[in-house]
């Protein structure tokens, strides 16, 4: 999402935590959560996913060394 590479380990656990938070959402408004391996929780997973990111990316900010 930026180009500053923060590492593979860090988009793992965003990437857990959004899959995490994805079917908390979706929970929230109604619709099933993850539910197995199919394609629909596969969209879950990366909505949430995008919700982390965005979160993440705007509470880091854009940090200069």
């Amino acid at each position: 999402m930026n180009k500053q590479g923060d590492g593979v380990v860090l988009d793992i656990v965003l990437g857990i935590v959004g899959a995490i938070v994805g079917g908390f959402l979706f929970s929230l408004v109604g619709a099933g959560g993850v539910n197995g391996v199919n394609l629909y929780s596969m969209f879950v997973a990366v909505i949430g996913a995008i919700v982390v990111l965005v979160v993440y990316h705007s509470v880091a900010g854009r940090r200069t060394i």
